[in-house]
């Protein structure tokens, strides 16, 4: 199993090397700055792209860009309560959630990838007008993860921007699988592999 797999069944020590690797993709970066990006590169990496190479699959059992697309909004979706639970409650409790389960019971198969861009768009600028308009102290507020504990808005911040970039990397990856596969002129950006199936903070 690759270290950029999350899935709901993972051991403790799994689920913290996905952590530290999903951090190490953003290194320094400002996690601010790649927040208020990826709606951008969301699009640029999906724009002209016909409904056969947003269905098609990297390989079996792998998303295809259809599904990361809805994975990322309701990722953000999962996130605005999160944050919002942090930011107005003293220690709450942030459920977890099995998104392979999401993904084939809420049909990210079918799903309208324009709808999934426009609402990640919306519920990602709330939560940086919240993230923006907090005081050092909120970012220091806890929220306590049923599976990873203690966690810090300020730490979930850099897991979002991180986990961004991770399905940034995993759009390209699909984009240039899939054009591989079409030959010359295919579809996708080649950039850097890495995972697959079941990524997500």
């Amino acid at each position: 199993m690759s270290v950029f797999t999350n899935p709901a069944s993972a051991s403790k020590e799994h689920a913290e090397a996905y952590i530290r690797a999903v951090l190490d993709l953003l290194g320094e970066r400002d996690p601010l700055a790649v927040l208020r990006d990826t709606a951008a590169a969301l699009r640029e990496r999906t724009r002209g792209l016909s409904e056969a190479e947003l269905s098609e699959r990297e390989a079996p059992g792998k998303w295809s860009v259809r599904h990361v697309l809805r994975h990322m909004a309701d990722s953000e979706l999962v996130w605005a309560w999160r944050l919002r639970q942090i930011l107005a409650a003293d220690r709450p409790t942030l459920g977890g959630y099995d998104q392979d389960a999401w993904a084939d019971r809420l049909g990210y198969a079918d799903a309208d990838p324009s709808e999934s861009l426009d609402e990640f768009e919306a519920v990602r600028r709330s939560n940086l007008r919240l993230l923006e308009a907090a005081a050092p102290e909120d970012l220091d507020r806890v929220g306590v993860h049923v599976e990873r504990g203690d966690e810090s808005l300020r730490h979930q911040t850099r897991l979002y921007a991180g986990h961004d970039l991770l399905h940034l990397r995993q759009l390209d990856r699909i984009g240039a699988t899939v054009g591989a596969r079409r030959g010359p002129g295919g579809v996708g950006h080649a950039g850097p592999a890495a995972g697959g199936r079941r990524e997500d903070a």
